[in-house]
């Protein structure tokens, strides 16, 4: 738990949002309630409400202090080095705030961080000579690629790569690897593999719709 924590009223509304962020990052946004953080900041509940209006006012400023921690792209260095660093920040700062998934594109009030995240990345797509129509297809195309992959990568049972081939040989114990050729093959011979982590199956899957992306562009 951040700084916050223990502190009395009054509170800045960067303050709570922070401490609710902490909550959530430690147990989950199903454990946060306007009571639980009040407490935790050391205070009654009513104080929050000079602050924010309502909860969903309260989940509005936290999805949009997430989005404020993702890199803008800046197409300087071109537009698929651009794209690829925002993907990149995206995936960790989703990492470090997995509740924030399924929430980060459902805030019916978007907050300045998130505007100013859009707004960069069709400015990228257009600088680099992408249509508009081909701007929107590329953005929506990146951000299901990129939140989708988030999305698997939480449910997961593991994180490190030790844990992935621990599983993988519980696995393979469990099930008749004559019957499963294939699966047996790709798990033996790749996932029990030295060093193999599958957060590098991202880097693989974005270079792919970047190189595609990159052969629609209308030639400049």
């Amino acid at each position: 738990m951040g700084a916050t924590r223990g502190s009395r009223a009054p509170w800045t509304r960067e303050q709570l949002l922070r401490a609710a962020i902490d909550l959530a990052d430690e147990d989950g946004i199903d454990s946060l309630s306007m009571r639980r953080l009040s407490r935790e900041l050391g205070g009654g509940t009513m104080s929050l409400y000079n602050h924010i209006s309502n909860k969903d006012d309260l989940l509005d400023g936290m999805i949009d202090a997430v989005f404020s921690e993702i890199e803008l792209p800046d197409s300087a260095p071109g537009w698929q080095d651009a794209m690829r660093h925002r993907a990149r920040s995206m995936r960790e700062a989703m990492t470090r705030h997995p509740w924030a998934i399924g929430l980060m594109e459902s805030r019916q009030t978007p907050g300045p961080a998130t505007l100013s995240h859009h707004d960069a990345v069709i400015k990228c797509l257009l600088d680099a000579g992408f249509p508009l129509s081909l701007a929107a297809h590329a953005f929506a195309a990146l951000d299901s690629y990129i939140y989708g992959f988030a999305l698997q990568e939480k449910s997961l049972s593991f994180g490190t790569p030790e844990e992935t081939s621990e599983l993988a040989k519980a696995f393979l114990r469990q099930f008749p690897t004559q019957e499963y050729p294939h699966l047996a093959k790709l798990t033996i011979e790749h996932v029990m593999q030295p060093g193999y982590d599958y957060g590098d199956e991202y880097e693989f899957g974005l270079g792919l719709i970047l190189d595609g992306l990159e052969r629609l562009l209308p030639e400049q």
